[in-house]
């Protein structure tokens, strides 16, 4: 008998149907004698139709009353798989992220967890039941609902699993792994059938969609196992694990990741003198702005041009606070391009193979 947590996305549990399917999926790993701890996002397409009710209203809202509301969404889904579960005779009991006291910090809509009271839970195992809690939300020291972020339902699952010591983690979603690419890009994209944390975490950071990032890096820091499964069809999935020699000497390449939605900004003309880096990049991190890549070179008459990407979407307020800084620096101007894609290798077996940026730089031409 094995503790295993199990987490839904928002496709998986769509539909009435669906949550009925995942009931009976959750059902005979019940019978196999497993103990099961269920972590489920919301219906697939609540969360952005919340979001779009809320903007209706307010042009900003506040980022308090949006976890409040976005939280509602998989307080929904806890209870539907709670009674789907009954229905079929299983004892199931649904909790909320504050209801389990998952404690966060206090930043709304991007918290941390700090930790979780694990009790309730253990408890309820040791009685027979199903444990089915919401997934993306906790509560901070005020009491206040949080949320983690969009994809935060993989991080609340992988943190469960660390907290109850889980033998494996199981991510369920509408792929059966993850691929060497993006399948819908690429359709000779293969299923990996294992991968390291490590590669798993450049992938999930570079753009592949299939892991939340934090999630990984939870699993990585507490080692534990986590697998890729299609809620709609049977099979291995993709094991991510810690490191191994025999997997470092196979493949160097393991997958590509690429991203469609970056911007590029550049301030051109600051003055080369030590901390003007830090100006320009404090606020930017005040702001609460996620900075991926840095390029900074030494330009003319003494001057640095600094260029870094952000997400699309931070694209206009990060141009705002480069502005307020180009005046206060004595920059020459900024540049701002919105149509930025990144694509990027992964895989440890490149650490011993030399020759790997040549060959992706050079002329393409197709295999035989």
């Amino acid at each position: 008998m094995a503790l295993i947590v199990q987490k839904y996305g928002g496709t998986s549990v769509g539909t009435i149907e669906r949550i009925r399917n995942v009931a009976t999926k959750i059902a005979k790993f019940r019978d196999q004698g497993h103990d099961i701890v269920v972590v489920v996002s919301a219906m697939s397409g609540v969360t952005n139709n919340l979001v779009s009710m809320a903007h209706e209203l307010q042009k900003e809202p506040s980022p308090r009353e949006m976890d409040v509301l976005l939280s509602t969404g998989e307080q929904t889904t806890i209870a539907l798989l709670c009674m789907a579960l009954e229905s079929i005779g299983y004892q199931a009991k649904s909790y909320t992220g504050s209801q389990v006291r998952i404690l966060t910090d206090s930043a709304f809509t991007k918290a941390r967890i700090v930790s979780i009271d694990d009790d309730q839970i253990r408890n309820d195992l040791a009685h027979g039941k199903v444990v089915v809690v919401a997934g993306f939300q906790g509560v901070d020291e005020a009491g206040n609902i949080t949320t983690l972020g969009r994809g935060g339902s993989d991080t609340t699952g992988v943190a469960l699993a660390a907290a109850l010591k889980a033998h494996e983690c199981q991510i369920y979603t509408d792929v059966d792994g993850v691929y060497t690419t993006d399948p819908r890009v690429v359709p000779e994209a293969r299923r990996l059938e294992r991968i390291t944390f490590e590669e798993m975490l450049e992938l999930a950071s570079l753009g592949a969609k299939v892991l939340q990032i934090r999630s990984v890096e939870f699993a990585s820091k507490y080692n534990v196992p986590l697998r890729v499964l299609s809620s709609f069809e049977d099979g291995p999935g993709t094991l991510i694990g810690s490191e191994e020699v025999s997997i470092m000497e196979n493949p160097v390449i393991s997958g590509i990741a690429f991203t469609r939605d970056e911007a590029k900004l550049s301030i051109l003309g600051v003055p080369d003198v030590p901390g003007m880096a830090f100006k320009v990049f404090g606020p930017i991190s005040d702001a609460n702005i996620e900075v991926d890549v840095i390029v900074q070179n030494v330009g003319v008459n003494l001057t640095n041009d600094i260029t870094f990407t952000v997400q699309r979407k931070d694209a206009d307020k990060a141009a705002g606070i480069l502005e307020k800084a180009a005046k206060e620096l004595g920059a020459n101007k900024i540049q701002v391009d919105n149509k930025v894609a990144k694509v990027s290798l992964v895989g440890v077996g490149m650490r011993s193979h030399a020759g790997i940026a040549a060959r992706c730089l050079g002329p393409w031409r197709q295999s035989p």
